[in-house]
C-alpha cells in the first residue's frame, strides 16, 4: 500500500450537450474567466490563483447525457465563490436560468443554486 497522499480535486469538468452554450453560460452568466485550453473539446475557466480549475467539455465517447436520470450530476454539489453573489443572481435571472434555491444567508455567506443549460445544479456563495 502506498503512503503517498492523494490531493484534490484539482480539476472539475462537466460533460455537456452544447459546448458553446455552456461555455457562454459559465463565462457570461456565472462570471468565470475563461482561460486557454489545449483540448478543443473543452472550455476551461479559472476559479482563482490557488483554486481548482473548472471546465465544460463535449461528452466522452459512449456517454449519453439524455439517458442520465433524473439529471446529469444528480447528487453532486459544485460551488463557486463570488465576492458579490447578489450580482451573479441578477445576471442568472436576467439570463432566464432556473434558480432552484433563492438567495439566503447560510453558513458560507449568501448563497443560491441554479441549473446550468444541461441541468447540473451549481451553487454560488459569498463570504461567511
Amino acid at each position: 500500500m502506498s503512503t503517498t497522499p492523494t490531493t484534490g480535486p484539482d480539476f472539475v469538468s462537466f460533460q455537456v450537450r452544447d459546448l458553446d452554450a455552456s461555455a457562454a453560460f459559465y463565462a457570461d452568466v456565472i462570471g468565470l474567466p475563461r482561460i486557454p485550453a489545449p483540448n478543443p473539446d473543452a472550455a476551461v475557466f479559472s476559479t482563482g490563483p490557488d483554486s481548482t480549475a473548472f471546465a465544460v467539455r463535449r461528452p466522452f465517447p459512449g456517454v449519453d447525457l439524455d439517458a442520465a436520470a433524473p439529471a446529469p450530476g444528480y447528487g453532486i454539489g459544485v460551488w463557486f465563490h463570488s465576492a458579490d453573489p447578489a450580482a451573479v443572481h441578477d445576471r442568472v435571472t436576467a439570463a432566464g436560468a432556473t434558480v432552484v434555491q433563492e438567495p439566503f444567508d447560510g453558513p458560507f455567506g449568501t448563497q443560491f443554486a441554479v441549473l446550468d443549460p444541461d441541468g447540473y445544479t451549481v451553487t454560488v456563495h459569498g463570504d461567511a
